[in-house]
C-alpha cells in the first residue's frame, strides 16, 4: 500500500484556537500539523469559571463534591411537595383536583417571560420571583385568609420555613439569592416584586375564571378580593381582560342556569360559613350580582322575584 506524503502547509498560516467564548491568544503554526503527535507541542485549552472542563484542578475548575449533590437533591425532594399541595382556596370551594402551588407558580413565571418589555424592568428577574415567591409553602402549606392567621405570623412562619430550606440546601450563593428574591417579593421592594404581585392575582381570577366554566360555580369572592389591587399597568391590563370574559360569558348564559348557578353557589357558601355566621353576607353579595345579570338582560326582570325567593329560602 502506498503511503501519502504529509501535506506541506505555508509556514505563514497560523491557526487561532478559541475557547468557548472568547477568541485564545495561543497561536499554534499549522506546519505543526505536519509533524508526529509526539512532537507536537501541547496547547492547553481554556475553561470558563465553574465549568469544570478543564483536566486541571486550578481556580476555575471548581468539582462537584458528593455533599453539595446530596443537599441538591435533598432540596429538591423538598420542593417536590409543591406538586402535590394543592390550592387551599380552591378546595375550600369545593373544587375537584385543584391547581398545585407549583402549577400557580409555573404560570406566574410563564406571565414573567410573555410580558412586553418595561423599561428599567428585569424579566428574568421577575421569573425568578415568580418560581420562588411561594417556595417555603412546601413545609408550611398554603396559608390563606380563611385560615384567620394574622399577615406577620404568616410572614414569620414562611421566613422560619424558608431558612430551613435554604439549610438544606447547604447555603452559599444560591440559598442567599433565594433568601434575597423572597424577601423582595415579601416586602414588595422592586418594580419587578410588584409586577409579580399583580400576576400572582391574575393568575388567581384567570383560574377562577377557569373554574366557573368548568364547574358551574360563581367564584366571586376571588374577583372581589382583588379588585383595585392592581399595582402596575400590565396587570391591570391583564385583568380587566379577564373579568371582560367573565362577563362576556355571564350575558350568555341562559337565565334559568344563572339563577341555578347561583341558587347552589349560596347553598355551598351557606355551608361552608354557617360558623362565621357569615350567611347573610354572602346572600347579599350573590343577589347583587344576580340583580345586575338581570338589569342588564331586561326581558328576564319579571323572573328576579322567583330568583331571589329561591336564593332567600337556599342561605336562610
Amino acid at each position: 500500500m502506498a503511503v501519502r506524503a504529509p501535506i506541506s502547509l505555508p509556514p505563514s498560516r497560523v491557526l487561532r484556537l478559541r475557547s468557548r467564548s472568547t477568541w485564545s491568544d495561543s497561536l499554534l503554526p499549522l506546519e505543526h500539523l505536519n509533524q508526529p503527535l509526539s512532537s507536537r507541542p501541547l496547547v492547553a485549552r481554556a475553561a470558563l469559571p465553574g465549568s469544570g472542563s478543564s483536566g486541571s484542578n486550578g481556580p476555575h475548575a471548581p468539582s462537584i463534591s458528593p455533599s453539595s449533590a446530596s443537599s441538591a437533591i435533598d432540596f429538591l425532594t423538598l420542593c417536590h411537595r409543591l406538586k402535590t399541595t394543592k390550592r387551599k382556596g380552591w378546595i375550600n370551594h369545593g373544587i375537584n383536583h385543584p391547581e398545585s402551588i407549583a402549577d400557580h407558580m409555573y404560570l406566574m413565571a410563564l406571565m414573567a417571560l410573555i410580558a412586553g418589555d418595561i423599561p428599567g424592568l428585569d424579566r428574568e428577574r421577575c421569573m425568578k420571583i415568580a418560581i420562588v415567591h411561594d417556595i417555603a409553602e412546601a413545609i408550611v402549606g398554603d396559608i390563606t385568609p380563611s385560615d384567620g392567621v394574622p399577615k406577620a405570623e404568616k410572614s414569620r412562619r414562611e421566613q422560619e420555613a424558608l431558612n430551613e430550606m435554604c439549610k438544606i440546601l447547604g447555603g452559599g450563593l444560591r440559598a442567599d439569592e433565594i433568601q434575597e428574591l423572597w424577601a423582595e417579593y415579601e416586602n414588595n421592594s422592586s418594580m419587578e416584586a410588584s409586577l409579580v404581585k399583580d400576576f400572582d392575582k391574575v393568575e388567581m381570577i384567570l383560574q377562577a375564571l377557569e373554574y366557573e366554566t368548568e364547574h358551574g360555580k360563581v367564584l366571586d369572592e376571588f374577583f372581589l378580593s382583588t379588585a383595585g389591587k392592581f399595582q402596575t399597568d400590565v396587570g391591570k391590563s391583564w385583568a380587566a381582560e379577564v373579568i371582560s370574559r367573565r362577563n362576556k360569558r355571564s350575558l350568555s348564559m341562559p337565565i334559568k342556569d344563572a339563577a341555578l348557578l347561583v341558587q347552589n353557589n349560596c347553598l355551598l357558601h351557606h355551608g361552608s360559613v354557617r360558623s362565621t355566621g357569615d350567611a347573610p353576607g354572602w346572600r347579599s353579595l350573590l343577589l347583587v350580582r344576580l340583580a345586575i345579570f338581570v338589569s342588564q338582560k331586561k326581558r328576564y326582570q319579571k323572573s328576579f322575584c322567583f330568583i331571589q325567593e329561591n336564593i332567600e329560602n337556599g342561605a336562610s
